[in-house]
């Protein structure tokens, strides 16, 4: 039986699939099922705002919208729907993701949008497991101890480091 999914990613074109399978690959190892589909805020205008106001009533508590260029998908889809919404600017053209980024976090006041990072998908992966997490307290716990390996992880690297000085740290 397949799970209802919680969180949905959208992208605007096949072409920000690489970048956004991130964004699943951390949903998979928290265990948290999810859809992922193909829309577009320019070119299927009324099917993207129709996706967006059915998504809660289908079972969506978060959305994570990938686009490139002009990257209006996060934007138009929070305008639609009462649920969070992460941006993903997907680097591409000229400006190597600067303007998705700019089209994504300049939202107007009353319809956010959270965003992260150009080609952040991990990390939109992540902050949907935390929105989840609120009221969720195993999703929460998870959450914590993902959050202590990589604490453990650094300190493990800096005792490594000090130990063998940073010229023989990074011969390996």
């Amino acid at each position: 039986m397949v799970k209802q999914p919680l969180v949905s990613i959208i992208m605007g074109s096949d072409s920000d699939l690489p970048t956004m399978k991130e964004c699943a690959l951390v949903l998979e190892e928290f265990g948290i099922p999810y859809e992922v589909i193909i829309s577009s805020a320019h070119r299927v205008p009324e099917g993207t705002a129709a996706y967006a106001k059915e998504a809660a009533g289908r079972g969506i508590q978060v959305i994570v919208a990938g686009a490139g260029v002009a990257a209006h998908l996060a934007g138009v889809i929070a305008a639609h729907t009462p649920l969070p919404v992460i941006g993903v600017p997907i680097q591409s053209g000229a400006l190597k993701g600067l303007d998705s980024l700019y089209s994504i976090v300049q939202m107007p006041a009353g319809i956010p949008v959270a965003t992260v990072a150009i080609d952040g998908a991990r990390n939109a992966g992540i902050l949907a497991v935390q929105i989840l997490g609120v009221k969720d307290p195993e999703l929460r716990e998870k959450i914590t101890g993902f959050k202590e390996k990589m604490s453990q992880k650094v300190v493990e690297k800096n005792q490594k480091l000090q130990e063998k000085g940073w010229r023989k740290y990074l011969e390996g």
